[in-house]
């Protein structure tokens, strides 16, 4: 069949299914998914199929069947490159950018692809009152990730705008919802240690109250932009396909917590906050890695599976911790875990959350400041994402599922 009376080649449903290599019925589960579109015939000989749409999905189909081992969802991105042992923000080594600006200046550096000198967020005193009256009213033992699930929220009530998806609007969001967030968390130490306005210096007052000093406070600056972005974790597949179904920002950071609160993704520096801390009270880390492999367990901070050496996350961490005098001990643990792992299970090297556990066990942080900060720096890498989604064809995040049940017709239950 080729009807081209009006401008179109139009195919067979054997000839479409003859292109995309499948069974005729196929074809028509591509129709009723919404991938393919079809025209009855007139005269009653089936269904007809523009044949440039067919061709797109055949190509797309062998793309996707050519993709690597383990590539089930690939997805565009100018963001983050990962290498075996180094990554890159917009094809600049983003050791090298957290280690030259702040992470205010790398947050607008992974948004728009310029980098702003002195770049300040500010929240807005609308979103941050009703962001701290809903934080308030949580229970006491609420976590990190509770609170600032809950900012959000009340911060995205609080912005008329929000359902504005212009790159304008949204980057307009993605400055006033980290402030708000950082601003709504409870403060444990005196107000007064705010400073210069830099986020770094809003956040320390939120987890510890240990006066700041300007090489702690460099380290924690230093782990907030290294944390922005890392390609497509668990948290970050999730703000896409909720920017895909053209959520607005706010709603789609709230996707990347829900999934960062799993204990396979956030989880993972309280575990290894709380191993150094036992190693420092047991005087050696021997015998806490020994208890973590007699019980089966992985052992914490240690192995990334992107990286064949240390995490250079990790790296650039503990060598800007050799700089903050009261860090000596737990960074001294942590390279015993290393080296204790290493002798007994070989491969393994540090990764970033060990990095991070020295730094929030030294500065007097409780175990869950890690997820604070990852959280915290890691909504500027999921506004960027968002960002990007938005540009791309809607709802394209749908992949099908392969249906293992029982074969219809099945008898009423």
């Amino acid at each position: 069949m080729n009807d081209e009376a009006d401008g179109e080649r139009r195919i067979s449903t054997r000839e479409a299914a003859d292109l995309l290599g499948v069974k005729p019925a196929t074809v028509y589960a591509y129709v009723s998914r919404g991938q393919l579109t079809s025209r009855r015939d007139p005269v009653g000989r089936g269904s007809s199929f523009d044949a440039r749409e067919v061709e797109a999905l055949a190509l797309r189909s062998r793309r996707e069947a050519a993709s690597p081992p383990g590539a089930e969802l690939s997805v565009r991105t100018s963001l983050t490159l990962i290498e075996p042992d180094r990554y890159y923000f917009r094809g600049v080594d983003a050791v090298e950018l957290a280690s030259r600006y702040h992470y205010e200046e790398v947050a607008e550096w992974l948004w728009t692809g310029t980098l702003p000198r002195g770049a300040r967020f500010t929240a807005p005193p609308q979103a941050l009152a009703a962001a701290r009256r809903a934080v308030a009213a949580l229970p006491e033992h609420s976590g990190p990730i509770d609170r600032l699930r809950v900012a959000t929220a009340a911060a995205a009530v609080a912005d008329p705008l929000r359902f504005d998806l212009s790159a304008e609007a949204v980057l307009g969001s993605a400055r006033c919802l980290i402030p708000t967030l950082v601003g709504a968390l409870p403060e444990v130490g005196p107000a007064g240690w705010r400073g210069d306005g830099r986020l770094a210096r809003q956040l320390w007052s939120r987890l510890t109250a240990h006066e700041p000093d300007p090489d702690a406070l460099a380290v924690l600056d230093l782990a907030l932009t290294l944390l922005i972005d890392h390609d497509l974790a668990a948290s970050t597949l999730a703000v896409r396909v909720a920017a895909s179904a053209r959520a607005h920002p706010y709603a789609a950071v709230s996707a990347g917590l829900g999934a960062l609160e799993g204990p396979l993704h956030g989880a993972a520096g309280r575990l290894a906050h709380r191993m150094l801390v036992e190693a420092l009270e047991r005087g050696g880390a021997a015998p806490v890695v020994a208890d973590h492999l007699r019980a089966g367990r992985r052992v914490p901070g240690l192995g990334h599976r992107l990286y064949e050496g240390e995490d250079p996350r990790a790296t650039a961490l503990f060598a800007r911790l050799e700089d903050v005098p009261q860090a000596g001990p737990a960074l001294a643990a942590a390279r015993e875990v290393v080296a204790t792992a290493a002798a007994r299970r070989g491969g393994l090297h540090a990764n970033v959350d060990l990095a991070l556990a020295v730094l929030t066990v030294s500065c007097g942080m409780p175990a869950e400041a890690g997820e604070t900060v990852f959280a915290v720096s890691r909504t500027a890498g999921w506004m960027a994402h968002a960002l990007e989604e938005y540009q791309e064809r809607p709802l394209r995040m749908r992949p099908s599922g392969q249906y293992q049940g029982p074969r219809p017709p099945q008898p009423m239950p």
